[in-house]
């Protein structure tokens, strides 16, 4: 699935990235607690979120995470939209919830991210 693939799917507005929506995208995360992304994203992904606030650019910096879809029609400022695009990033709105956004990108065969749980630790 491509990031143009995701446009289709979910009825987005691409608001930054269009030049890069032949890219793949290969897995995605949900979350507006971008703590969680942190801990649990090891991969380059999609992120899809309700938060407009540049906490989650950094945290797209940081992982190199390479999409940003904003649930609910959410847009973010100029400001953090002028980051995005300098980071490279393919950023979106969809009118969708994020738990129907998940959805239909699964239906579409974009899979979550895989997690690693920590091993429980054995009593001797």
């Amino acid at each position: 699935m491509t990031f143009a693939d995701m446009v289709k799917i979910l009825h987005a507005r691409v608001l930054c990235g269009e030049d890069r929506l032949d890219r793949p995208a290969r897995t995605a995360c949900c979350s507006d607690l971008m703590s969680d992304v942190l801990a649990f994203v090891n991969e380059k992904t999609v992120l899809i979120t309700g938060l407009t606030n540049p906490h989650v650019v950094r945290t797209a910096d940081m992982l190199d995470l390479k999409c940003l879809v904003f649930a609910r029609g959410k847009v973010p400022n100029d400001e953090i939209l002028e980051t995005a695009d300098e980071q490279g990033l393919v950023v979106m709105t969809t009118p969708e919830t994020a738990f129907t956004t998940c959805g239909l990108l699964y239906e579409a065969g974009l899979r979550g991210v895989p997690i690693e749980w920590p091993k429980e630790v054995e009593e001797p």
